[in-house]
């Protein structure tokens, strides 16, 4: 069923399962369904939610044999779209970003900066020269300066700041250019490794941090993995994330570059059956993380080519260098989507990708390699995914009042009228008769 939410959500939903390789035929499974109107924007950003969650379920019941169908309740997915914000401890309400992380007034613009970590905030600190890490202070040193020189400072630094773009700079920016060059996700055959054996619940390994990876990995923990996340012992996650993104997990914490625990990381990348990371393309790569017969699944801020594919990224800063931020407010006064929509909507889709590549491997054997990143999803969301556009809906006709433009009427069937037969007339100026054949 449809209940009414139109062709586009379909339409979204058969995108994805295409760019999967999923069968055509299982998107009927899915029916949608509960409170219309939620997460308003300009930007399609409902119709994203509904379809990565949609193509998670489909996933879900395909790997497990289950008929369906898969229900796509709007109510849980846009609460689930925004789990961070609805998070309580104890009472508490979470902190989901910091002071230092928001839009800043530039000399000739607007940027953003991401200082939730405390070495993203100290690097902020270093590269603005600003030792006391007051707002009015870091105010100050951005606002004399222009807003990609602060960008390339702070990124210099190790830290996070991206200077706002309209959707044409970056389609015209170098990086803008690799991410449209690029689909929405890839999905690789590595080798002819033989399917894997497996024993119990499956494995997943989990390197990721913040949103997009742990929501993936606690999908896969919600469908009877068994998710072990590992972080490195001096920067755990932060709190309020572990809380709201590490349900259904167990954690850990290993240091690579102690041999000890090196082993025990190898050990269980041995017998695992799933790798989840979440870290700048090639961060890793020292590590030696291949293994024959293994599903990795990669995600990253802007994508494994272009000039930004070894920088660091979030789902904010994601918006603002793609023109998402002027879309959704104006290159004066830039706004944000209702959610970190790139971040949950790759999740969900990561989590997708993994189960398909396993269904996958389960028949045809493989090692397997699926990658993702904000950015793609971002361009997914604004040059491919249909939105609403009132100009498709109107129409114009020429009558006694002038050349007027008018809705369609939203009344449509087959074999039905297209349009009115009489365009209104002059007030008052018709017989007051009933018109004869």
């Amino acid at each position: 069923m449809d209940n009414g939410m139109g062709k586009t959500v379909r339409t979204g939903t058969e995108l994805l399962w295409s760019a999967l390789g999923g069968d055509p035929a299982l998107v009927e499974r899915v029916e949608y369904g509960g409170t219309s109107g939620l997460l308003p924007a300009r930007l399609p950003v409902m119709d994203l939610a509904r379809a990565t969650v949609a193509v998670a379920g489909l996933a879900a019941v395909e790997r497990a044999g289950l008929p369906g169908p898969v229900r796509v309740d709007d109510g849980a997915v846009a609460t689930a779209f925004v789990s961070e914000r609805h998070l309580r401890v104890d009472g508490r309400a979470p902190v989901n970003f910091a002071p230092l992380s928001r839009f800043w007034r530039a000399a000739d613009g607007w940027i953003r900066t991401h200082a939730n970590y405390p070495h993203h905030r100290a690097a902020l600190l270093a590269a603005l020269d600003v030792s006391s890490g007051s707002v009015e202070d870091v105010a100050a040193a951005i606002g004399a300066r222009r807003a990609v020189d602060v960008e390339t400072a702070v990124y210099a630094a190790g830290g996070l700041a991206v200077a706002l773009r309209t959707p044409a700079e970056w389609a015209a920016h170098e990086q803008g250019r690799a991410v449209a060059a690029r689909p929405l996700l890839t999905r690789e055959r590595l080798d002819e490794a033989p399917p894997r054996r497996r024993t119990g619940p499956l494995r997943v390994l989990d390197l990721t941090r913040v949103i997009a990876g742990p929501v993936a990995t606690r999908t896969l923990a919600l469908l009877g993995a068994d998710v072990l996340r590992i972080d490195p012992p001096g920067n755990p996650e932060l709190p309020d994330q572990h809380a709201d993104t590490d349900v259904g997990k167990r954690t850990a914490a290993l240091d690579l570059d102690r041999p000890s625990d090196r082993r025990t990381f190898d050990e269980l990348l041995d017998a695992a059956d799933v790798l989840v990371t979440g870290y700048r393309p090639g961060a890793l790569d020292r590590f030696g993380l291949h293994r024959p017969g293994l599903v990795t699944a990669r995600l990253s801020a802007w994508g494994d080519h272009g000039p930004w594919r070894e920088r660091r990224g979030f789902d904010s800063l994601v918006q603002v260098a793609t023109g998402i931020a002027v879309t959704e407010g104006s290159a004066e006064e830039p706004g944000a989507l209702p959610a970190q929509a790139l971040d949950h909507g790759t999740g969900y889709l990561l989590a997708a990708a993994v189960l398909r590549s396993l269904t996958e491997q389960d028949r045809e054997g493989g090692t397997r390699l699926v990658r993702l990143a904000l950015a793609q999803t971002g361009h997914w969301l604004t040059h491919t995914l249909p939105r609403y556009e009132p100009e498709r809906y109107l129409t114009e006709s020429e009558g006694p009042l002038g050349r007027l433009r008018h809705a369609l009427s939203p009344v449509a069937y087959e074999g039905g009228p297209t349009g009115w037969s009489r365009p209104p007339g002059v007030p008052g100026g018709d017989d007051a008769a009933w018109v004869t054949a």
